[in-house]
């Protein structure tokens, strides 16, 4: 097969264990999938040449924790632990249609291609959108929305060109338990149909037990993870507040059977020493988002113990309105940092192990290794092209060091997907970057005003003014 791109010249850090970085080239297909690798020259120059002399060139980053519907609501609530603050985000979004549902979702997905992540883990803002309660500590229902809230998120995230993984809540509490599972089985079959093959990563069960007033939810996720053969993540003992309840839903999981590696559990910052023992013992997984649990004051997530202990790491960048930065960078340096720190050791994690997480190890988690998070022959050829001298960060001594420690979105050139560039500078080159940031400027703040809420103290500016609401409505 004659290669449709050829890169030469790049210090690569491929992530394929066992393999040191080197400089050399590697060939992308038509298919998009890396067809070649290798040290040194390559074998010919076919089709387009990508010289990348001087460049640090690293698959792109997998969250495997993300809620991409969010990027418009940066900032809220800043001083506020998980639950008032997740009010604080739905009290916006109760003033949202289907078609700001859209946009806010297309916008959050250029944003992540634009700061190199280039596959995500979805939780899409599922149908019900419930309001905690911090004196029952129940979660009630704020408003019911139809299917197009949902399968409008899947229209963004298809028009985006981000892989993704679809995470659906059954939302038993609301639909009851026939209901739930049509409604799963439904969605799932819409984001099947309308994310393009290549980008469509699968689908997944959205954990709710966290939330849940019966274990009769974790039997409902348990039964769908077999009947659909999916992976479930359930958001799990995230914050300390009301830690002792939180805690005893794990043995809902654990009587339902749905522990094992189609388990994966969400933040997972406050178990229990059993916890971690079952968690261990049956191969689920942990997601880690470093960044947003410092940001919501959740606590620490003790990863080096998990890692001890065999338990399959992984790494999200959470909403956008928690991380409020979509920098994979510098949520690798939150995690590496602050596990340093607690152990008072500075090797208890290195760069590369965290670069891994980050990429290999998310895909992993995910199930998705085989076609993400490295750059092997037979994967799609998804990478960065990384500049350490621009801004200048000094001699590389050390490239995952070099990588990992100095670099960071300044340093960001390119962003390729499937061997084609997305991201030039920072910027994606999407026909409808500009639209998705002016609509999301005027529907978040539309939102806020038909909720009485204040409006945002600053919104962007538009080349051609201030866009109509309802603008691209029909856009797909």
């Amino acid at each position: 097969m004659t290669a449709e791109l050829t890169v030469v010249n790049a210090l690569l850090l491929t992530m394929a264990d066992g393999q040191d970085p080197f400089t050399g080239w590697f060939t992308v297909g038509g298919d998009g999938r890396i067809t070649g690798i290798g040290p040194g020259e390559p074998p010919a120059l076919e089709g387009n040449v990508l010289d990348a002399s001087g460049k640090i060139v690293a698959p792109g980053f997998v969250s495997a924790h993300s809620h991409l519907h969010t990027s418009g609501l940066r900032g809220l609530a800043a001083g506020e632990t998980l639950y008032p603050w997740v009010r604080a985000n739905n009290d916006i979004l109760l003033g949202a249609g289907p078609e700001d549902m859209y946009w806010f979702a297309l916008h959050g997905c250029l944003d992540f291609l634009g700061n190199g992540i280039t596959s995500a883990y979805n939780f899409a803002q599922n149908r019900v959108l419930w309001m905690y309660d911090r004196t029952t500590h129940r979660d009630v229902p704020g408003a019911v929305h139809p299917e197009e809230f949902l399968t409008r998120q899947f229209d963004a995230a298809a028009r985006s060109g981000l892989r993704v993984m679809t995470a659906i809540r059954l939302d038993d509490q609301e639909f009851g338990p026939d209901g739930a599972r049509a409604n799963f089985a439904g969605m799932a079959g819409e984001a099947r149909g309308r994310i393009p093959r290549d980008a469509f990563l699968g689908v997944s069960v959205y954990g709710a037990v966290q939330w849940s007033d019966s274990p009769d939810t974790a039997a409902l996720e348990a039964e769908t993870m077999r009947r659909h053969g999916v992976v479930n993540q359930a958001h799990f003992v995230e914050t300390a507040e009301n830690i002792e309840a939180q805690q005893a839903k794990f043995d809902w999981y654990a009587k339902a059977g749905a522990l094992g590696p189609d388990m994966l559990f969400g933040h997972f910052v406050h178990p229990t020493d059993d916890m971690i023992d079952a968690v261990a013992a049956s191969g689920s997984a942990v997601v880690w988002q470093p960044a947003s649990n410092g940001r919501l004051g959740s606590g620490f997530a003790d990863i080096a113990r998990y890692r001890e202990r065999g338990i399959r790491v992984g790494m999200g960048l959470d909403d956008q309105s928690c991380t409020d930065v979509s920098d994979p960078f510098q949520n690798m340096r939150i995690g590496l940092y602050a596990l340093r720190a607690a152990h008072s050791r500075a090797s208890v994690m290195m760069p590369r192990e965290v670069l891994r997480l980050h990429t290999l190890g998310s895909a992993e988690v995910l199930g998705a290794d085989d076609r993400i998070g490295s750059l092997e022959p037979g994967k799609f050829a998804d990478f960065l092209v990384v500049d350490p001298a621009d801004p200048d960060t000094g001699p590389v001594w050390d490239a995952y060091a070099g990588y990992v420690l100095a670099c960071g979105p300044r340093n960001l050139k390119e962003v390729y997907v499937g061997g084609r560039r997305v991201v030039a500078d920072g910027r994606p080159e999407h026909p409808l970057a500009a639209d998705a940031t002016a609509e999301t400027h005027t529907r978040t703040a539309r939102a806020a005003h038909d909720r009485g809420l204040p409006a945002p103290v600053l919104t962007a500016a538009h080349p051609r003014g201030a866009l109509n609401p309802m603008n691209h409505a029909e856009e797909r």
